[in-house]
């Protein structure tokens, strides 16, 4: 059993163990615990990519593939989507899915880490994350090596949870938060690593929106933008590569 502590550290094995436990049901209880807003969360997040319709595009710990399918949304035959990810029970269920809809021929899906991705410099128009920087053991190795695949004047994109900044919406938000989404989980994950006790607790840990956005910043990124959605639940940070 990965007690909460080392889930906190953030060591690979513990993190991709976790995972591999809440596969079968990730994309159902991202739905019911996100009240089904994580579909308009991603939409937006390929809205202020500035995707060009023949791009290449890389979105790095891309779980079931949703995000590489959204992208893939605006791209011509020209264009191309890669999914990695190092854990293999996600990668299984994001290759049926894209089966089922018939996008294995615009979109590859492929096992890595993403503090060491098999790609050459500058090969991306967009690199991007949604909801799995969080639990890269090192952010701002993550983010260089984001930075590092992405063409200079494309752009590094990252979707995650933050915490919101009214103080009435945040105590009923940290209450669901903190104590009705972790039991939901649990009870539907049937995780025994208890997955979602560890979600509230690694996002209260993470850098708040002004403090991601430095960290970008710190990695060689400008004219980096904020973009709140939700009342703060989530943020979408987007940075140029100069």
């Amino acid at each position: 059993m990965i007690t909460q502590s080392e889930l906190l550290t953030k060591k690979g094995e513990h993190i991709q163990r976790m995972f591999s436990s809440i596969a079968g049901v990730y994309d159902l209880l991202n739905t019911i615990l996100s009240f089904n807003l994580d579909k308009s969360w991603r939409k937006f997040a390929v809205k202020v990519s500035d995707v060009t319709p023949n791009a290449k595009i890389l979105d790095v710990c891309t779980g079931t593939g949703d995000l590489a399918i959204e992208y893939s949304s605006k791209l011509n035959d020209h264009g191309k989507v890669v999914g990695s990810d190092f854990c293999h029970e996600m990668l299984t269920l994001a290759d049926k899915k894209l089966r089922k809809r018939n996008l294995s021929n615009k979109i590859n899906i492929l096992r890595a880490d993403t503090l060491r991705l098999p790609f050459h410099d500058n090969y991306f128009q967009v690199s991007a994350v949604a909801f799995g920087i969080r639990n890269v053991s090192d952010l701002n190795a993550g983010i260089r090596e984001m930075a590092r695949i992405t063409a200079p004047g494309g752009r590094v994109v990252i979707l995650e949870f933050s915490q919101p900044t009214n103080i009435i919406f945040q105590k009923i938000y940290y209450f669901y938060f903190k104590k009705i989404l972790p039991l939901i989980g649990k009870i539907i994950s049937k995780s025994r690593y208890n997955a979602y006790a560890y979600l509230p607790s690694s996002i209260l840990n993470f850098p708040d929106r002004h403090g991601l956005k430095d960290r970008m910043e710190a990695c060689g990124l400008v004219d980096v933008k904020i973009y709140a959605r939700t009342l703060g639940i989530v943020t979408i940070h987007v940075g140029k590569k100069p």
